[in-house]
């Protein structure tokens, strides 16, 4: 496994700030969509990453401080539940990955962006299907993305306890269904997302 081909490919055609893009939050019913961007130093591959899906909370929590510590510059950026409902999650996504990309405080010249649609850059980009099990900048950035979203709902959860945040971070499992179904939406949840849960 190289973790490095992506970015050893656009190095070769003189790019020099590469940075990985990703983003947490897509799917759940509650709360903003993040994104992350993060340049990591020529030839740096951060030991223990990988997709942020298959590590544990722990484990990507201690990452956190890593590849902070470690990149050339990074940027974590979010598109708000009143953005996602007037733009439609696809684009509210693809706007959290402009504002990470445009918030790094070295600028990137070329942006790698995992899955198959690229946000509107004034850089030069790619797409990379799965980039967050095959880029090392990019599983950065699905780390970061993953671990500031959860610590949102965190907080979430403090304000609303009755809807368990803590347990499911907003994603449609049973408990939050049912809590949706006693308490109604609150005003972190998506309401276009809820049509089929609140008829």
């Amino acid at each position: 496994m190289n973790w490095l081909e992506f970015e050893n490919k656009a190095l070769e055609r003189g790019y020099r700030n590469i940075c990985g893009v990703d983003e947490a939050g897509r799917g759940p019913l509650a709360g903003p969509v993040c994104a992350a961007a993060v340049i990591l130093p020529e030839g740096r591959v951060i030991e223990g990453v990988n997709d942020s899906k298959k590590l544990s909370e722990k484990k990507r929590e201690a990452l956190f401080d890593v590849i902070k510590e470690q990149s050339k510059a990074y940027s974590i950026a979010f598109a708000t539940v009143e953005e996602i409902e007037e733009l439609n999650i696809l684009n509210a996504t693809m706007l959290a990955m402009k504002r990470a990309v445009e918030g790094l405080g070295v600028p990137a010249d070329y942006a790698m962006i995992d899955g198959n649609r690229l946000p509107k850059l004034d850089i030069d980009c790619e797409c990379i299907i799965k980039g967050d099990s095959r880029s090392m900048s990019v599983a950065c950035a699905s780390i970061l993305a993953k671990v500031s979203r959860d610590r949102l709902l965190y907080e979430y959860a403090k304000e609303y306890p009755q809807y368990h945040f803590d347990k499911h971070k907003g994603y449609g499992t049973k408990l939050h269904r049912e809590a949706l179904l006693e308490y109604g939406p609150c005003p972190y949840h998506r309401m276009s997302f809820l049509k089929k849960i609140l008829k």
